[in-house]
């Protein structure tokens, strides 16, 4: 008694159908790339920074209020610095005079602010950025709180004439107010080349977003 092999048809249609395709023809998903790692935080950076130029600017401001306080201008680099104390009661570079208790509370805000942010930072340039930001608000409220006539109306210490004495060239200055230009223009400068706090860039995050409206259309 001969027996002939049996075979096994197909139950559904979908193992028909899977049947006939090749397996040339499976197209296999592209697997997924992992996420970037995050940049290490820049807290230090931040504190570091302000701390060097803060105390740079309560030195130089104690050192010249001593030195030359009533004398005359001090020539240095062949003209280019002239030194001399100026008692401001205004914002950098001596304007707003009559504002000093607003000016006060608006360098308050200002390193509350930074401090608060400075949680976020993953840019070193932010981080330079906020840290001499920072020391420059410090520098003059330090100035605002402890100077003549005090309870946040002392009068800062400028002492920085370029050009010529007696602000004639350019408005005097400390370097507390240098150190919140040079930080504000590169905060400026990193925001305009696409470079975000928290280490990211605008460039990167664009181009994401194109790569993920191809996959939510299909």
């Amino acid at each position: 008694m001969s027996t002939e092999p049996s075979h096994s048809e197909p139950d559904t249609e979908a193992e028909v159908a899977a049947a006939e395709v090749p397996p040339e023809s499976v197209q296999e998903t592209p697997a997924e790339e992992p996420a970037k790692p995050l940049p290490k935080r820049r807290v230090a950076w931040v504190f570091a920074v302000a701390a060097v130029f803060w105390a740079i600017d309560l030195v130089t401001k104690n050192l010249v209020a001593a030195n030359l306080e009533g004398k005359e201008p001090q020539k240095i680099l062949g003209g280019l610095i002239y030194l001399q104390v100026i008692r401001n009661p205004g914002a950098a570079f001596s304007m707003a005079t009559g504002m000093t208790w607003v000016l006060a509370l608006v360098a308050l805000a200002v390193v509350i602010a930074i401090i608060w942010l400075s949680r976020r930072l993953r840019s070193i340039g932010w981080a330079i950025g906020l840290g001499l930001v920072l020391a420059g608000a410090l520098g003059n409220l330090t100035d605002r709180i402890f100077r003549a006539p005090g309870g946040l109306q002392g009068h800062v210490v400028d002492f920085i004439s370029a050009f010529a004495p007696n602000g004639k060239g350019f408005a005097i200055f400390n370097i507390a107010d240098s150190a919140i230009c040079v930080g504000g223009a590169l905060i400026v400068l990193l925001s305009l080349l696409g470079k975000d706090y928290d280490g990211t860039s605008t460039k990167d995050k664009k181009k994401a977003e194109a790569l993920e409206k191809p996959e939510e259309q299909a």
